[in-house]
């Protein structure tokens, strides 16, 4: 069974879809394996809308007034940003219950340059009023994120992985409704991410482990609304670091820290890792930039073994 988010999203819609004839999925010129079995065996429920990202949201937007439970599928970079003003108007204003799918997010069209690049959509999608955001660290996390949007149809932003990811999960875990999961119970130290970026916390996390340096680590799914369970577990921390695949001005370290500033906790000792802010021409691949940007798995060690 293939790993890639995308594989597994669009097989559990398919499954939906096969029962249910108002399932409508829009791809902008992008495809996947799992999107052929859909077009080949449900062609009157897919739709392929070229490379006019902006033209999708408003179809989709017009298919979900007439009842209709619509996916939309996408480069990151392209279903977002550029749509950015039809995912307001079309969507969020009328709360229409439409699930944008966008893959590629972070730095992971590297070396396609900053064009491709996404580094910070958390920030401005964040702003959109009525519209949830949702980014799986892996296939299982992926399946369980998809079932939701089946359950619970609303206006979600998904934040895919381009690349194949090794399952942080089994495949029979059982997943929290809250939107955060906590993989390792720590001290005083507490490290909060999501996606690609957990993977290398994880990574940091072991040799940490070694070292008998015990902290607990985050997967925060759901990163709109943030869950105020969140919030109040890791309150007890003395030291809070996030580790985002995002530029830090309104990123996912700015909603953790608004959110407990909204809860009346200001005397926590944070650490923000990001990207510089800048736009990326360098090539050399995603691992070469995220150490440039001191985000690899050294560099996240030597941070927390220094806080």
């Amino acid at each position: 069974m293939s790993n890639f988010q995308r594989d597994v999203f669009i097989n559990e819609i398919y499954d939906y879809a096969k029962e249910n004839r108002n399932v409508f999925f829009i791809s902008a010129d992008f495809g996947a394996p799992a999107l052929d079995k859909f077009r080949k065996n449900l062609p009157n429920q897919f739709i392929h809308s070229g490379i006019s990202e902006q033209h999708m949201i408003d179809m989709a937007a017009g298919l979900a007034l007439d009842g209709n439970h619509v996916y939309v599928y996408a480069m990151a970079p392209f279903i977002s940003l550029r749509c950015l003003e039809q995912i307001k108007c079309s969507l969020a204003m009328m709360n229409l219950p439409v699930t944008i799918l966008a893959v590629g997010v972070g730095l992971g069209y590297a070396d396609a340059g900053p064009t491709h690049y996404l580094n910070e959509d958390i920030s401005i999608m964040n702003s959109i009023v009525n519209l949830d955001i949702s980014s799986p660290s892996d296939a299982i996390s992926t399946r369980f994120i998809a079932e939701q949007t089946i359950k619970v149809p609303k206006l979600r932003y998904i934040r895919m992985e381009r690349n194949n990811l090794e399952n942080v999960y089994s495949s029979n875990f059982s997943f929290n409704k809250n939107g955060f999961e906590k993989i390792h119970q720590g001290e005083n130290i507490c490290i909060l991410s999501y996606g690609y970026m957990l993977h290398k916390v994880l990574e940091a996390h072991e040799r940490l482990s070694r070292e008998n340096i015990k902290i607990s680590v985050y997967d925060v799914i759901s990163m709109k609304p943030l869950s105020s369970e969140l919030i109040k577990d890791i309150s007890k921390y003395e030291k809070i670091i996030t580790v985002e695949e995002q530029t830090l001005n309104g990123g996912f370290g700015s909603l953790i820290i608004n959110a407990l500033s909204i809860s009346g906790i200001s005397s926590k000792k944070f650490k923000c890792l990001g990207l510089k802010e800048e736009y990326y021409f360098q090539n050399g691949g995603r691992e070469f930039l995220l150490e440039e940007s001191g985000l690899s798995s050294e560099s996240i060690y030597n941070t927390i073994k220094n806080i």
